[in-house]
C-alpha cells in the first residue's frame, strides 16, 4: 500500500508564509517567484468581487488553516488593492477570545462557539450574535518520524497509549502488529503536542474518546489534558519540532506534514488502513451533520466513522463573524473576503494546499449567509 499523500503540491505562499502577524497588500504579495498559481491564476483574480472592501482586517485563529489564509490573501488582495488582511494565526482559543474581546473582525476556530463563547459574542455583535460558517476542512495528519520507516499503519488504541505516555518505543509489540514488514526501530517515541489552546488538539482528542474511549479518560477540549510529552506552539511549531527530533511523532494539519514528516495510516476497521488525504477527509466530512441553529452552522463530524475510505480524524474550520453587528468599517471588506473564500475559486485553492473543500451543499448555505451579514 502506497501511504504518500496522492497529489502533494508545493504551497505557493511558501516563500512569503512568516510566523506570527501578517499583512498583505497587493504590492507586497505580488512575487513572481513563487511558483504556479493554485487558484487557476486571472480567471479566479477576475472572480473576486472587492465593491466598496477598503482599509485593514484584523483576524485572529486557527493555525491550521494560515496555510490556506495565506494563498486566500495573495488572491484577494492582488484584486482588492485598497485591502490589507493581517492574521495572526494565534490559534483558536486565541482567536474566539479576540473575536468576543471585539479587536477582530472575525476569527478562525477549529472548533464552533460554546454557549458560552455565543453568549460573550452578543456583547460585541449588536444586535445579533457570532455564527460558525465552516469554510476549510481537512484531515488531521498523525505525523512521524522515525528513520527507515516510510510506511506506517496505526489504530486509535495505539495512538490513545503514545499520546498518554504508556508506549515508549517505536518497536513495541502494538506497533509491530500494525506494521509487521516494517522495520521498526529501538527507538524512544517523542510524542509533541500543542502548548496553546487549540481546535486541532479538541478534534485530535474527540476522535480519541469516540474511537476508543477505554484507552482515553480524559474530557477533551482545546487545551491538551494528557501528563507526559513535550509541547510547542501552533501548528508549525508541533511540525518542526516533529521534523528535527528522530522518534518524533505529533498531530497536525495535513498541509504541515511535509519535509521530512510522514502521515500515517489509520486502521479504522474499515478493510483497509486510510490515508490522510483531501479526498478521504472531504468524504468524512460529507458525512457530518448541522447542529447550528438559526444561521449558526456548526458541524458534528462523525470521528468513529469505519466507511471505507472515509479517514476519521478530521478537522472543520469555521470562520467565526457576527450575523448582525459587524462593524461599519470592517463590514465591506470582511464580505467580499468572506464571499471570495467561499466561492468555487476560493475552494479551489484548498485542493491546491492539502486542504479539503467544503462539501457542495454546505458551502452553498455558508455563501447565502455570507450576502446577509450586516
Amino acid at each position: 500500500m502506497k501511504l504518500q499523500r496522492k497529489n502533494r503540491r508545493a504551497l505557493t505562499l511558501g516563500a512569503l508564509a512568516v510566523s506570527g502577524a501578517l499583512a498583505l497588500t497587493a504590492c507586497g504579495s505580488d512575487d513572481p517567484g513563487t511558483g504556479a498559481d493554485p487558484t487557476g491564476g486571472t480567471q479566479a483574480a477576475g472572480s473576486i468581487k472587492c465593491d466598496d472592501a477598503q482599509g485593514q482586517l484584523l483576524a485572529d485563529g486557527s493555525s491550521a488553516q494560515k496555510n490556506a489564509i495565506d494563498a486566500w490573501v495573495k488572491q484577494f488582495t492582488q484584486q482588492c488593492k485598497g485591502v490589507q488582511i493581517n492574521y495572526k494565526g494565534g490559534g483558536s482559543g486565541a482567536g474566539v477570545t479576540a473575536f468576543t474581546q471585539g479587536t477582530v473582525a472575525f476569527a478562525g476556530s477549529d472548533s464552533a462557539l460554546d454557549s458560552e463563547e455565543i453568549a460573550a459574542s452578543k456583547k460585541v455583535c449588536s444586535g445579533g450574535q457570532g455564527i460558525d460558517l465552516p469554510m476549510v476542512g481537512g484531515p488531521i495528519a498523525v505525523g512521524y518520524n522515525v528513520p527507515g520507516v516510510d510506511n506506517l499503519v496505526l489504530d486509535a488504541p495505539t495512538i490513545a497509549k503514545i499520546f498518554d505516555s504508556k508506549i515508549s518505543k517505536w518497536n513495541d509489540a502494538a506497533i509491530k502488529k500494525l506494521n509487521p514488514d516494517a522495520k521498526l526501530p529501538d527507538l524512544k517515541i517523542q510524542a509533541f503536542h500543542r502548548s496553546d489552546e487549540s481546535g486541532t488538539t479538541d478534534n485530535f482528542t474527540k476522535y480519541l474518546i469516540a474511537a476508543t474511549p477505554e484507552n482515553w479518560k480524559y474530557e477533551g477540549g482545546k487545551a491538551w489534558q494528557a501528563k507526559g510529552g513535550q509541547s510547542a506552539a501552533g501548528s508549525s511549531g508541533v511540525a518542526q519540532q516533529v521534523k528535527q527530533t528522530a522518534g518524533a511523532i505529533s498531530y497536525m494539519e495535513l498541509s504541515y506534514a511535509k519535509d521530512g514528516i510522514k502521515a500515517a495510516a489509520i486502521d479504522t476497521g474499515a478493510g483497509e488502513p486510510v490515508e490522510a488525504t483531501v479526498d478521504n477527509a472531504t468524504k468524512a466530512i460529507a458525512d457530518a451533520k448541522v447542529v447550528g441553529t438559526g444561521k449558526d452552522m456548526a458541524l458534528e463530524l462523525n470521528y468513529a466513522t469505519k466507511a471505507e475510505g472515509a479517514y476519521p480524524i478530521t478537522l472543520v474550520t469555521y470562520e467565526i463573524v457576527c450575523d448582525k453587528g459587524n462593524k461599519q468599517e470592517t463590514l465591506p471588506a470582511t464580505k467580499a473576503f468572506l464571499r471570495y473564500i467561499a466561492s468555487e475559486d476560493g475552494q479551489k485553492v484548498l485542493a491546491a494546499n492539502d486542504y479539503a473543500p467544503m462539501p457542495a451543499d454546505i458551502i452553498a448555505k455558508v455563501r447565502t449567509t455570507i450576502e446577509e451579514l450586516s
